[in-house]
């Protein structure tokens, strides 16, 4: 059977008003890259003939520019899910223009098969190759392009030609059963396959192929800084603590660390500490920090859902297929997040929050309580079910007009029974095994900036009970930033 090659504006006619559609990849890599910006073009023109075009779109996680980006300004999404990090998409998430709903990036795919959410229309797929059998060979990331193509009326290819067919092999295709005939995931090293190196579709669904050649939408980590390299030493010294003490074997165990520079900052840290061995990582994101680790000897083996690499390192990874092709692996995100293996193989994980309170929750994704940052992500999926999880941020932002960390939480994403370690710049808190009102001496005392210590200090003794809070205070830090602009400017007596 040969496809018919189609251009991405007839791709975008076939789209309809209400659609739902499945895209591949997982960040900004093995996303679409053509058919965003006629799906923008289509929706900008009907919209000034007084005519409806919003679809609905689910992805795999953040997608590129020529997806979010477009589609957001063209005011061309009717609801978005599961997470986001782009700019004009935030702010029309913020104004309501779209709706989100931040979901676990482990749970989409099986909740879309459970039939959660309706069905989808149209899956849009970016692959390196294909065959007329309907095998694809999926590019950067695997997301949940397979759930996607399962589920879909009809499927759309993106033949990507900057993306090498030598990729076969580096992908491990795998969707489990649905309750009740679930079965375990036999996976039980972070380095063993149990699916298909290419993605099996029907056929038949394939209603089109656009040829691309579009490189992936990969925009710039933040450099690493004395307060975020200070943060990942911090971790990798309380880790190599961790394994003289007993409570880590050894061997160490495998690790999952998200995304941006504290991340960089931490797997960094993690190499150059002599007594950490050479590690595996279990995680959903793969970025050029793993990659120069995994040169120097320092990781030995990756699995992941994306490569999320900067241009020249993805060239790099390309251009040595050889080297790296036994030592990673792209998977389905309900394998790389998912809670079983998480827990089984024992991960320790390593995941920033945007603030922290006192008592061990932690708010992953809003800023001042009610605007969305990015989304939760898979720090629920990991955190909850760590071996060991740990959470890290800077003490303060703003240049320490916020801090970090507050009576309580402006928004709840994961509660102090998830949370065990927390790190900053200034030291490590160990929450493991403490009353609330002991968390909170031990976060004030070893985590928060200086400039808040007596600050909350001072909230700590306003409150009663077995976690002391005072309710007309709680969100003071937040209530004088909205009002001067610096929590440090908080009164107590205001408010108690």
């Amino acid at each position: 059977m040969a496809f018919r090659i189609i251009t991405a504006e007839e791709a975008a006619g076939m789209i309809n008003h209400g659609d739902n559609l499945g895209f591949s990849g997982f960040t900004a890599v093995g996303c679409p890259k053509a058919i965003g910006r006629e799906m923008a073009k289509k929706a900008e023109a009907l919209h000034a003939e007084g005519k409806p075009f919003q679809v609905g779109m689910f992805t795999g996680a953040s997608t590129g520019e020529s997806l979010d980006g477009v589609m957001s300004r063209a005011n061309a999404i009717k609801f978005r899910t599961p997470y986001q990090s782009n700019k004009d998409l935030r702010v029309a998430l913020n104004a309501n223009r779209a709706h989100y709903f931040d979901y676990h990036l482990s749970q989409l795919a099986q909740d879309l098969r459970y039939g959660f959410f309706g069905k989808i229309d149209y899956a849009v797929i970016e692959v390196a190759d294909y065959n007329d059998n309907g095998e694809l060979v999926l590019t950067s990331a695997v997301g949940n392009a397979p759930t996607f193509c399962m589920l879909a009326d009809k499927i759309i290819l993106e033949r990507n030609k900057r993306r090498s067919k030598e990729l076969k092999g580096l992908h491990d295709v795998y969707i489990p059963l649905d309750p009740p005939y679930r079965k375990e995931i036999p996976l039980y090293t972070v380095s063993d396959r149990i699916g298909s190196p290419v993605l099996k579709v029907d056929p038949k669904k394939i209603v089109g192929v656009i040829e691309t050649d579009l490189d992936d939408e990969i925009g710039g980590f933040t450099p690493m800084d004395d307060v975020t390299l200070k943060i990942g030493e911090n971790v990798s010294n309380f880790l190599a603590a961790e394994i003289k003490r007993g409570t880590i074997p050894a061997s160490f165990l495998p690790i999952q660390s998200g995304v941006g520079n504290i991340a960089n900052a931490v797997l960094a840290g993690l190499g150059a500490n002599p007594d950490i061995p050479a590690f595996t990582m279990f995680t959903e994101v793969i970025q050029d920090s793993v990659i120069d680790q995994m040169r120097q000897g320092n990781i030995s083996f990756a699995s992941g859902s994306s490569l999320t690499l900067s241009t020249p390192c993805m060239n790099e990874v390309y251009g040595d297929l050889a080297f790296f092709k036994d030592k990673l692996v792209l998977r389905p995100q309900e394998i790389s997040n998912n809670p079983e293996l998480v827990r089984r193989l024992g991960l320790i994980t390593i995941n920033t929050a945007i603030e922290a309170d006192i008592f061990g929750n932690v708010n992953s994704t809003h800023i001042i309580g009610n605007k969305m940052m990015n989304g939760i992500g898979g720090s629920g999926d990991f955190a909850r079910n760590a071996y060991l999880s740990i959470f890290t941020t800077p003490s303060v932002a703003k240049n320490g007009a916020i801090s970090a960390f507050v009576p309580m939480v402006s928004h709840h994403d994961h509660s102090e029974h998830s949370v065990k370690i927390i790190v900053t710049e200034y030291g490590v808190a160990d929450l493991r095994g403490k009353s609330p009102i002991q968390c909170a001496q031990e976060i004030i005392e070893k985590t928060a900036h200086p400039d808040y210590k007596q600050l909350l200090w001072d909230y700590l003794k306003l409150g009663k009970g077995h976690t002391p809070h005072n309710l007309n205070a709680c969100l003071a830090f937040h209530t004088e930033f909205n009002k001067s602009g610096d929590m440090r400017n908080v009164k107590w007596e205001e408010y108690a």
